[in-house]
């Protein structure tokens, strides 16, 4: 007889919310180097910049609103993926096939995409799908490449029998998988970027798409090292502690 743990359907969410509590003062300077108007500041001395003017609490402002947002958006798409993949996995002899753990992944990201829109009913109806669109589709991207390449990543690693289920082989998986996923979702945050500093030059999403396109496949991955400075480590840090929610807290499951 042997022991092993599953994850409860609201670690995910958990999980996220302990890695954006880490994350979130990269985050807010990102923004803050984004925003300014003339590039005066580099990553390090804006944070001091920030911490000199309103202290260290300051790297935190907008942290619950973060927080709001794991807890629909990633508590959403980890519920989904974990808990079809877990009673798949209880009916098939083996783990789940890629091509199905990318499925999953895409239908969890975007349904997660979908639910963690601001339901803004005043600016009507059509605005509210319209924003759900693409989020939902940057979801359905990030998924595919944190869940889907997670575990695959893992099932790999394990599989070559030099590893144990430990923290370094959840470490290597996850920094695999955020690799992945800043790869998927990167040319949608380019269009997206585009999108909302055009001064009316796109007709849409197809004509941005088009125009980007134009300039060849390289503008589509343009920002790619700040992306993966900023998705990895919270990916990373997502799924050491969901495996570690899930090695104390699972549900126990002896077969």
């Amino acid at each position: 007889m042997t022991e092993k743990r599953i994850s409860r359907w609201y670690f995910g969410g958990l999980a996220s919310c302990g890695a954006a509590c880490c994350t979130h003062p990269l985050d807010l300077i990102k923004v803050h180097l984004q925003t300014q108007q003339e590039v005066k500041k580099r990553m390090m001395g804006m944070a001091i910049h920030v911490v000199k003017n309103d202290g260290v609490l300051a790297l935190y402002n907008g942290l619950s609103a973060s927080l709001c947002r794991q807890m629909s958006y990633s508590l959403t798409r980890f519920a989904i993926y974990e808990t079809v993949r877990d009673m798949m996995g209880s009916t098939n002899k083996g783990p789940m096939p890629f091509y199905q753990k990318v499925l999953l992944g895409a239908f969890g990201g975007f349904t997660g995409g979908f639910v963690g829109t601001p339901a803004d009913m005043v600016n009507g109806l059509k605005r509210l799908f319209s924003g759900a669109t693409m989020a939902s589709s940057r979801g359905a991207m990030v998924t595919v490449g944190q869940l889907a390449c997670y575990d695959q990543a893992k099932q790999l690693v394990l599989g070559t029998g030099i590893m144990g289920d430990n923290i370094l082989t959840h470490f290597l998986s996850s920094f695999i998988a955020g690799g992945c996923a800043t790869f998927l979702c990167q040319p949608l945050d380019v269009m997206k970027t585009r999108l909302m500093n055009s001064k009316g030059e796109y007709t849409g999403v197809t004509h941005c798409l088009r125009e980007t396109a134009k300039l060849g496949p390289l503008a589509f991955y343009k920002g790619l090292v700040p992306a993966g400075i900023r998705l990895i480590p919270h990916t990373i840090l997502t799924f050491i502690f969901l495996e570690q929610l899930k090695k104390y807290f699972g549900i126990r499951i002896i077969s």
